[in-house]
């Protein structure tokens, strides 16, 4: 008999990628909102916490995630939960809820309707 193949692991648990990106002509964009501060932030506890690497959490930037309305914005897989944050303790809270505890901050959910 022919047995199954294994479902693949994923090499990380989850991924929270942070829209860095930045719009000319003063159009309103996450880089003008910190988002580089809170991609930083978020990088900095993720690895004092010992949450980094195979299996755990990866921290990425990424270009527009269009959703320029509810900058600064963040996305968590593989869940798909967005968030829109303030600063430094809303991503601690992230940090600590979702990416290692696996509880979306409800408080901090981007509505679904926000977009460019």
């Amino acid at each position: 008999m022919n047995e199954p193949a294994p479902s693949p692991v994923a090499y990380y648990q989850r991924h929270i990628f942070f829209c860095l990106n930045q719009r000319p002509n003063n159009e309103a964009c996450c880089a003008q909102a910190s988002a580089q501060a809170g991609f930083d932030h978020c990088k900095n506890q993720i690895k004092q916490l010992g949450l980094s690497g195979p299996g755990q959490v990866r921290v990425n930037k990424a270009g527009c995630l269009d959703r320029c309305a509810g900058a600064p914005v963040a996305v968590v897989y593989p869940e798909g939960v967005w968030y829109s944050f303030v600063d430094n303790s809303d991503i601690d809270e992230i940090v600590q809820s979702h990416l290692r505890d696996g509880q979306v901050v409800e408080r901090l959910l981007l509505p679904a309707d926000v977009g460019r």
